[in-house]
């Protein structure tokens, strides 16, 4: 068939050297720089310009997707101040969203045992009777 392998729309293909993020700073604009996701899509580029958004330092973020078959983002990023590079703020956003997705995985996992201990009371009850 004349299809890509499936693998290659996430998986990073190391033999030739594929780098997860590169950074290249701005020659024309100060305190920017744009970022090249590999093998990533809407769903990071979303989240992450949104939580860099969120940053007081953080003057204009956006994205955009060369083309839909091509599994790549291209970020830019332009902080407020001087003194603080978007690489900076990039990698503030990524922790933050880090620790955003392990506690959401911490609260489901809460209510899911507490789904759990529930329907274990009710499917008891329901043999009483």
């Amino acid at each position: 068939m004349n299809a890509p392998e499936r693998t290659a729309a996430f998986m990073l293909d190391e033999d030739n050297g594929e780098q997860k993020i590169k950074y290249a700073p701005s020659t024309k604009v100060p305190n920017a720089g744009t970022f090249t996701f590999n093998k990533e899509d809407h769903t990071v580029g979303n989240l992450l310009r949104m939580q860099l958004l969120l940053d007081s330092n953080v003057h204009f973020a956006g994205y955009m997707m060369p083309h839909p078959l091509i599994n790549s983002l291209t970020m830019t990023v332009q902080t407020s101040a001087t003194h603080i590079a978007p690489l900076d703020v990039v990698k503030n956003a990524l922790d933050d969203l880090q620790s955003e997705t392990v506690s959401l995985g911490e609260s489901f996992e809460r209510g899911l045992r507490e789904w759990h201990e529930k329907e274990g009371e009710r499917g008891m009850r329901s043999r009483e009777l």
